[in-house]
């Protein structure tokens, strides 16, 4: 069986309704949400003892990064584990707002775009083999990320037709969360969409991450033995709130590197202009479009999303796969399945509270039925909002998930498992541990990905190369030698 880790990078949107006391902005929101993030490891980039990453991100964006995960039901537990977290913290920015004598609410949104059209990220990580020609697995996967929004995209209300494509603009720009440059639209005229991220896109492959957005990042950081590993960094993604739409994404996305690295064939599926085909495919809620290859020949978006899929399940029919379990992956394969039928047939019932895009078009399709309303109307744009606002007395999806309208990959008892705990078989295991320890003896320490280190006179550390590795000699000595009960964060 295929081994892979696996990491999300979800960042968040801060926003605030005025009441009577004066405007509040997300620069101030964050400093009121990281206060026990501060006061608990003096910083607001810190490691936790789940093994996760929480920070402060540019923008004044707050990141949640997954600790490492070689099964994808750990990640799934991981990724909402981290909405948890997020949302205590929030929870008291606001009761210490109103102790201040700040009247109205502070909101915390997982989505990828704001009101001023900014973007902001929801990053995948995937773990693959050095000794794979990286053009090569490239080339494969490219078409199926800009086809995949068909599948698991977000929903969006966007311009209805995009009338010229226009090179980014160059990189000195004051805010490096805005997109590099809208596309030119015909003014006034708006759709609903698979995905805001796609109007952001503007390469196939770069290094670049905000000057001139690619799909797939190529920036070789691999936080493992260089030698043997690369992280595949994908950017192109839209922040799920749903766990089942998480599950296929990341899933199938999975499935598509296990042929790569496998060696199964695939035919050359690449696309002659993958930038202006992932703003039509964003367009069409059908899977019809025509896609140009750059062999000359066509496909639409089903068809191509069909050969990848017939592809995967024969390799997990195979049970070659990543993903953790074959119960997973028969999961994926069997949404993926469905989603293309539903999509051919017009009938989402079979997948309805399972992808988010088609949860939010049934949801302003109801809307709109209860009055003359367009899709510019400010009622409209409110609930996209609310849609993907977590801040509790707000969000209309934790009212889906709680009515059972929304489905769920992952048990109560997976994510509060994984709010406190590390996975137990990947590195993380021993970062987790570490800093918990490390806390619990009040000691100075440094950690990252790779590295833990004490801050004391003999300067002790130990270098993690291998994320496979929940096993160190030298970290059970350097946790053992700590000698303390171990702290958690607490918020």
């Amino acid at each position: 069986m295929v081994k892979r880790i696996f990491g999300l990078e979800t960042e968040y949107g801060l926003a605030f309704t005025q009441g009577t006391s004066r405007r509040v902005g997300p620069e101030e929101i964050a400093r009121y949400l990281f206060r026990p993030v501060v006061e608990w490891g003096r910083s607001s980039n810190v490691f936790l003892p789940n093994g996760a990453r929480l920070y402060l991100d540019v923008g004044s964006h707050p990141e949640f990064a997954t600790a490492e995960c070689d099964a994808l039901p750990d990640l799934l537990a991981q990724d909402a584990a981290g909405d948890q977290i997020m949302v205590e913290l929030l929870t008291k920015a606001q009761q210490a707002l109103e102790d201040d004598g700040i009247d109205g609410r502070a909101h915390l949104v997982r989505n990828n775009v704001d009101s001023a059209g900014n973007s902001y990220g929801s990053h995948e990580n995937y773990l693959i083999r050095r000794s794979i020609d990286f053009t090569h697995l490239t080339s494969v996967l490219l078409p199926f990320l800009v086809a995949r929004q068909l599948l698991v995209g977000a929903g969006a209300i966007i311009p209805a037709k995009v009338t010229t494509e226009l090179k980014p603009a160059d990189s000195n720009r004051a805010n490096p969360h805005a997109p590099a440059r809208a596309p030119e639209v015909a003014p006034g005229q708006l759709q609903f969409g698979l995905s805001a991220r796609s109007d952001v896109m503007w390469e196939g492959v770069s290094s670049a991450t905000t000057r001139s957005r690619p799909i797939i990042n190529a920036r070789d950081e691999p936080h493992a033995d260089a030698e043997k590993y690369r992280r595949l960094h994908v950017i192109v993604g839209d922040s799920s709130m749903s766990q089942t739409t998480t599950e296929l994404k990341v899933g199938s996305t999975g499935l598509v590197l296990d042929l790569i690295e496998t060696g199964v064939p695939v035919e050359d599926l690449s696309l002659r202009n993958p930038i202006r085909d992932i703003r039509r495919i964003a367009r069409d809620l059908t899977g019809r479009t025509e896609l140009e290859l750059a062999s000359g020949q066509t496909r639409t978006t089903l068809e191509l999303l069909g050969i990848y899929l017939g592809r995967a399940a024969r390799l997990v029919d195979k049970g070659d796969h990543s993903l953790g379990d074959d119960g997973t992956a028969a999961r994926v394969i069997d949404r993926w399945q469905r989603m293309l039928t539903a999509v051919e047939t017009g009938d989402f019932a079979p997948v309805a509270g399972e992808i988010d895009w088609v949860i939010k078009r049934q949801l302003f399709d109801r809307y709109l039925s209860r009055g003359q309303l367009e899709l510019s109307d400010p009622r409209i744009a409110r609930l996209d909002f609310a849609y993907h606002d977590l801040t509790p007395q707000t969000s209309v999806f934790k009212q889906f998930e709680a009515k059972g309208a929304a489905a769920r990959a992952v048990s109560d008892t997976a994510v509060q498992t994984a709010r406190h705990q590390p996975p137990a078989t990947t590195r993380a295991h021993l970062r987790g541990r570490f800093v918990a320890a490390a806390q619990g003896a009040r000691k100075d320490f440094t950690v990252d990905w790779v590295h833990l280190r004490i801050n004391d006179q003999l300067q002790r550390a130990i270098v993690l190369k291998d994320p496979f590795a929940a096993h160190s000699e030298q970290a059970e000595t350097l946790i053992d030698g700590l000698d303390a009960e171990p702290a958690d964060f607490v918020v």
